[in-house]
């Protein structure tokens, strides 16, 4: 998994804005029409099998039962006229439901 420049950018004016040590873990959860969605929290340190990814100079952790799911998926931060927030291009994906909630493998 990498991150993009606007994706590192935005992450690191968030881990700067912290009081605390804090990462940026993601992984895979189940929800949603298609089955599968991606889900971040907040940890102060890596768990037990997380991979520690390091792209554009920042460090986000992968839970390990996510890891297959995320192998060649690109983070991104995108902005338009109503929202803002990272978003995901991952090549393992065959599909998504309409409201681009959740996705299947």
């Amino acid at each position: 998994m990498t991150l993009t420049e606007a994706a590192a950018a935005r992450l690191a004016a968030l881990y700067a804005g912290s009081d605390e040590p804090k990462l940026l873990r993601i992984s895979v959860g189940t929800k949603g029409c298609s089955g599968h969605s991606y889900e971040m929290e907040w940890v102060a340190e890596p768990g037990k099998g997380d991979e520690i990814v390091k792209s554009n100079g920042l460090t986000v952790l992968v839970d390990r039962k996510a890891t297959l799911y995320l192998i060649g998926a690109v983070m991104d931060y995108k902005t338009d006229k109503l929202a803002s927030g990272f978003t995901f291009e991952n090549p393992n994906e065959k599909g998504r439901c309409g409201c681009g909630e959740s996705f299947h493998v």
